[in-house]
Parts: C-alpha cells; structure tokens; sequence
C-alpha cells in the first residue's frame, strides 16, 4: 500500500565516527547549521535505508540555547519522496507534508542549503511542542523540526546548511553533545 518501506536504522551516540558512517552512506544530503550557532552542539543522527541501497533519508539533531532563552532542539532531515523520516518527526500521518502545507502562500523562511536560498513553509496541523517547516532542497524533501515551538524563531535567521557529504575535514570538528531523545522518541 505505501511501497518501498526503508528501514530506520538504530540510533547510536554522536561521535564524529557515527556521523561520518552515516555522511558515507547517504544517497541524500546530510544537512547541519555550519557553522553551529553558538553553544550549540551536534546531538545525534538517524538514518533510513538498507546496506544496499544506502541512506534514503537522514536526520540530524542538534541542540543550544534557545533564541528566546531555555533550551532549543533541532532535527533537519532531508529525504526521498514517500520515505516518511521528516513525517515521523513533525508529529504528522502520512510520508510526506501533504495537506499540512500551504504552498499557495508565501514561505514563512529560506535558508541557505548547500549555498542556494531555500525557501520554507511553516507546516500546519503539527503537535503544538513543536514548530515544523518544510521545503524542497537538491530534488528532495527538508524538514526542519524546532522544539519547543518558540525556538523555530532560529530559522529567520539566515540559518546557513550544509551538506556533510560535501564538507570534507570539517566534519572532524563537529562538537558532540549528549544524545538527543528526540531522534529516538520525537513525541518525548
């Protein structure tokens, strides 16, 4: 009924070594703020896909202090049409963004993704904990998932991504934090 299902892969603890697994086997980008805003720290990654045909959505989670005070989460996926990862962590049925977004509207943001201006919409319908924005980078979906709600304010700010399977050495110098909850129970 849904087609191919790809499978969710465990979770492991960020490392620079489990990013860089990840960052290898992807076949869609691995989006990441670079720079990080200050204080904030690389918190895990997610990845759906098999051995064989590799990583056909990743999630990255980072985490700081929020633009308003307290602490902010952020998990940037990016994935095939259908696989349903972004999905999953928005709160919302179904793979893709569907009824939740407006396109008829102007985008509530841009980002800039591997150095082009992307524009993003605020989904609606989502659980209220959070703040969802989607769009389109590379031919691919980009889900940009902000908690609490108030902290999607950081997507107005000229937030720059960039694709890991790009950066080269750089990835060396990614500073790891805890792991996120959030990549392993999004509703927690």
């Amino acid at each position: 009924m849904h087609g191919t299902v790809h499978p969710l892969q465990p979770v492991i603890p960020p490392s620079v070594e489990a990013l860089s697994v990840v960052v290898h086997r992807a076949q869609v980008p691995v989006w990441m703020p670079w720079p990080l805003p200050v204080g904030w720290l690389f918190t895990g990654v997610a990845n759906a896909g098999d051995d064989r045909s590799g990583g056909r959505a990743t999630a990255v989670a980072c985490s700081g202090p929020g633009p308003l005070g307290g602490m902010g989460e952020l998990i940037l996926v990016a994935e095939e049409l259908g696989v349903g990862l972004g999905a999953r962590y928005a709160g919302i049925e179904g793979p893709d963004p569907g009824p939740c977004l407006d396109i008829e509207k102007p985008p509530q943001t841009k980002v800039l993704a591997a150095g082009r201006p992307t524009p993003l919409w605020l989904l609606s319908g989502t659980p209220e904990d959070r703040a969802v924005f989607a769009g389109e980078a590379l031919g691919l979906w980009l889900w940009a998932v902000v908690w609490p709600e108030k902290s999607g304010i950081l997507l107005y700010d000229e937030l720059v991504l960039a694709d890991l399977r790009d950066a080269g050495a750089e990835v060396e110098l990614v500073p790891c934090g805890a792991l996120s909850p959030r990549l392993i129970e999004p509703s927690g």
